[in-house]
């Protein structure tokens, strides 16, 4: 009994998504839920920092849908947005672009976003 609390609890703590070229359609495109990308790379020190805080709010914001995108390892993906630099921010509604930033921002400042 206590083994399935722990497990729904742990459900229910969601972590960011890696998202790539195969997945992007099903987890962004096709999402009923609006959807906040990180645009990364491991060698980004702003990105790392950047990362806590986006982990956090997947596993705050059951209503949101949070994925990271690897600009190295996701060539088209980070052409296709633009990334010009990194870390860089999306938020999508329905298929559709309705925020991007770049650079490093609090949790509060992503947050607004959405």
């Amino acid at each position: 009994m206590n083994l399935q609390k722990e497990k729904d609890k742990e459900d229910r703590k969601m972590s960011a998504i890696n998202i790539n070229k195969n997945n992007f359609q099903n987890e962004v495109l096709n999402s009923d839920k609006p959807v906040l990308l990180d645009f990364w790379a491991p060698w980004c020190a702003p990105c790392r920092m950047v990362v806590p805080i986006i982990e956090e709010i997947a596993g705050e914001r059951p209503d949101i849908r949070v994925g990271k995108i690897n600009v190295d390892e996701q060539p088209e993906l980070a052409s296709e947005f633009s990334i010009m630099s990194i870390p860089t921010l999306v938020v999508m509604k329905n298929g559709k672009i309705v925020q991007q930033v770049s650079g490093a921002r609090p949790k509060n400042a992503i947050l607004e976003m959405l």
